[in-house]
């Protein structure tokens, strides 16, 4: 069985990132980029699939410029066996990696794919969802885990009241949650090895979709900087403050 693991290359998740000047976004200037972490949790669980016998082969992907090579890289780094790089210097939202993940899914018949739940630049928690409905396939969101017997995949799903355990058909899509595996130290024979390992390049033209961005970000604005504490006396100043000041009760 193959599995796809989407990646995506992010502003990494220790750097404080600082909005441009004049409002239109994140700067990413000389900033360190890595792989989005729940993507790294995604590569970590096909790896582990692989090692357990039951996937022969994991194709990592990203959409993106063509530094989104050094992401891939890390991912057959981690384990992945080959990488294809959707090269495009659109703005690429949502809808468009979904689809372009879906010609992907066409070309490639993968059982199994998986990609994390979300990107933490934008946090729109979209693509695996879309991706599911493009591709009308049955789909396991917020796994902590993941088992596959017997032609299905069973996800253990986190939700509000506490855990849901779901059987899907495959081929499926599964995004991760951070509780799923903690991602393995590359080391650096990996990081080497992952150089010779193949990597294809392809265009969205290529594979017949458009990428045209259908939202426009209007504004980035930082968060207000937050105010200086008050100590009260005693607790019915407290509850009087918090009810006539901060309206919170």
């Amino acid at each position: 069985m193959k599995v796809l693991v989407p990646v995506k290359r992010v502003v990494d998740y220790n750097v404080k990132v600082r909005v441009k000047s004049d409002g239109t976004g994140v700067d990413i200037a000389n900033v360190k980029m890595s792989m989005n972490p729940f993507d790294e949790i995604a590569v970590e669980e096909a790896v582990r699939l692989k090692e357990k016998g039951v996937v022969t082969e994991v194709v990592a992907v990203s959409c993106g410029v063509a530094q989104c090579q050094e992401t891939l890289r890390t991912a057959m780094a981690i384990g992945a066996d080959r990488a294809i790089l959707v090269e495009t210097d659109v703005e690429l939202q949502p809808l468009a990696v979904a689809k372009l993940l879906k010609a992907l899914v066409d070309k490639e018949q993968p059982g199994l794919v998986i990609l994390g739940k979300q990107a933490i630049d934008d946090d729109c928690n979209q693509t695996g969802q879309m991706l599911a409905a493009l591709a009308k396939l049955p789909q396991g969101t917020f796994a902590s885990k993941v088992e596959v017997a017997d032609g299905k995949v069973r996800v253990t799903r986190e939700v509000d009241g506490g855990l849901e355990t779901v059987s899907l058909a495959m081929p499926a899509v599964v995004t991760t949650d951070l509780r799923l595996n903690e991602p393995r130290y590359v080391t650096l024979p990996n990081i080497m090895k992952a150089k010779k390992k193949p990597l294809e390049t392809v265009k969205p033209a290529d594979l017949g979709v458009d990428v045209a961005p259908r939202l426009k970000t209007l504004k980035v604005a930082e968060p207000p900087k937050r105010g200086a504490g008050v100590k009260v006396p005693d607790v019915a100043t407290l509850v009087a403050k918090l009810k006539n000041e901060a309206k919170v009760i």
